[in-house]
């Protein structure tokens, strides 16, 4: 099924066309065109951004796939969370490194939310989430936002450094595993 991925960065449409194993239509829209609601809830920002990325696109007649993710600190119950990438904008990883230089709990967990807005106008959201840690130093290259800083449980390696082997079970990869699984029974 053909669907129509809307995002500004290029790195997470291939990463999620790779993820399904289809081809994804990219649509980039401005935020005058549908505009992001503030929350901390994951699936409230993506089902509402989905929607209005729907209405924006002319209501087109296949799936309208957007995504919402980030990164929730143990040591401030849960924040940044969808607001990540808001605040890394301003502080970057280095600025998230000092703020949490003080902290004991290095816990954080990698969170994505993926709507698909059907062309009937309904919504479906699905999560995908990894537990980890918050590495010391950022390490890295690949990757993009947290991904240098950013430590799966059981791993040594931040999701920078694990190149496209971070795919393989990503918070990314399990929500859209799962938009997969839906869309080949829809």
């Amino acid at each position: 099924m053909k669907a129509i991925f809307v995002t500004t960065n290029e790195h997470k449409r291939r990463e999620a066309q790779n993820i399904l194993g289809v081809e994804l239509e990219g649509a980039a829209l401005g935020a005058g065109d549908a505009p992001e609601i503030q929350s901390v809830d994951f699936e409230e920002v993506a089902a509402a951004k989905a929607l209005a990325a729907r209405e924006a696109l002319g209501r087109p007649d296949r799936p309208v796939l957007v995504e919402d993710s980030g990164l929730e600190l143990g040591a401030w119950n849960g924040l940044p969370g969808p607001l990540t990438k808001l605040f890394l904008s301003a502080v970057g990883n280095e600025g998230l490194l000092r703020m949490l230089a003080a902290e004991e709990d290095r816990s954080a967990r990698a969170v994505c939310a993926v709507a698909v807005a059907e062309a009937g106008g309904g919504v479906c959201v699905f999560r995908g989430e990894v537990a980890g840690t918050v590495a010391p130093e950022p390490r890295g290259t690949g990757g993009f936002g947290y991904d240098a800083v950013f430590v799966p449980e059981g791993g040594v390696l931040t999701y920078a450094q694990m190149g496209e082997a971070k795919n393989a079970d990503s918070h990314r990869a399990r929500a859209f595993r799962a938009v997969g699984e839906w869309l080949g029974e829809g």
